[in-house]
């Protein structure tokens, strides 16, 4: 059980209230530091953690199970973080690449007299991507997952007084869903089929545990059906068609 694994997570939470709610009174300076600050504790508690890991050797896992989110029945769905060796090194790159990103944005948005919105768009962005790579099953995937698609549309149409702006942002909402679409379907799909077979569970760990339990017919729909959602999300064809329009965007 690792205490602090949260604060990866919160940290860029924080940044995003913070300057929500005070960044007009706290001046640009204020709400750079703020914003870069947070990521930046983030990004030094991903290295700790996975200098842990490291240690830990092969197979080690790091867990915080924080509370009992949804219970019904045989279903018990906990808001539990889980560092893996995928998960750590994909928590680095969303830590280290959104770090430099944020310093990147404190010269390139200057001037804009949008900076306090932008930085917490960054922030909440980064808070969404690592809660998408920490939760420890599929409910909390999928909030992670729709967070990066609202913070998407924000910063695509971020610029919103532009009606190219508006329109691109509208876009790329209306092909994510399309993509997410088949995302929802096939996470459905796996729940439901589990259950069948008398394992009602969310959890990733369980979940690998079970699927001999599953024909190999449905495997192939499920991998098809979430592999519609990352298409989707990562803008390739046939759902690429809101990428060009994401220039619309502030591009740091």
């Amino acid at each position: 059980m690792e205490g602090w694994l949260i604060w990866i997570l919160l940290a860029p939470l924080l940044g995003f209230l913070i300057n929500v709610f005070t960044g007009s009174r706290i001046g640009r300076r204020g709400v750079g530091l703020i914003a870069c600050g947070a990521v930046a504790v983030s990004f030094l508690l991903s290295v700790g953690a996975f200098r842990a890991l490291l240690a830990a050797g092969e197979g080690g896992v790091l867990t915080q199970r924080l509370y009992t989110w949804i219970k019904a029945g045989a279903l018990s769905v906990d808001f539990t973080l889980r560092v893996d060796p995928l998960s750590g090194l994909m928590i680095l790159v969303v830590t280290g690449v959104g770090l430099l990103i944020h310093i990147y944005s404190v010269g390139y948005m200057a001037k804009d007299p949008g900076y306090a919105r932008y930085f917490a768009y960054l922030n909440l962005f980064t808070f969404s991507m690592l809660l998408l790579v920490l939760g420890s099953n599929l409910l909390l995937l999928f909030v992670g997952w729709e967070g990066v698609g609202l913070c998407s549309y924000l910063l695509i149409g971020f610029w919103f007084e532009r009606k190219s702006a508006a329109r691109a942002g509208k876009k790329a909402f209306i092909v994510n869903r399309i993509g997410d679409f088949g995302f929802i379907v096939g996470l459905s799909l796996l729940f439901w089929s589990l259950g069948r077979s008398g394992v009602w569970t969310l959890d990733f760990t369980t979940i690998a545990a079970n699927m001999e339990k599953l024909g190999p017919e449905t495997i192939t729909a499920i991998a098809l059906l979430l592999f519609v959602g990352a298409v989707g999300k990562s803008a390739q064809i046939p759902l690429y068609v809101w990428l060009p329009d994401a220039m619309e965007g502030p591009t740091p």
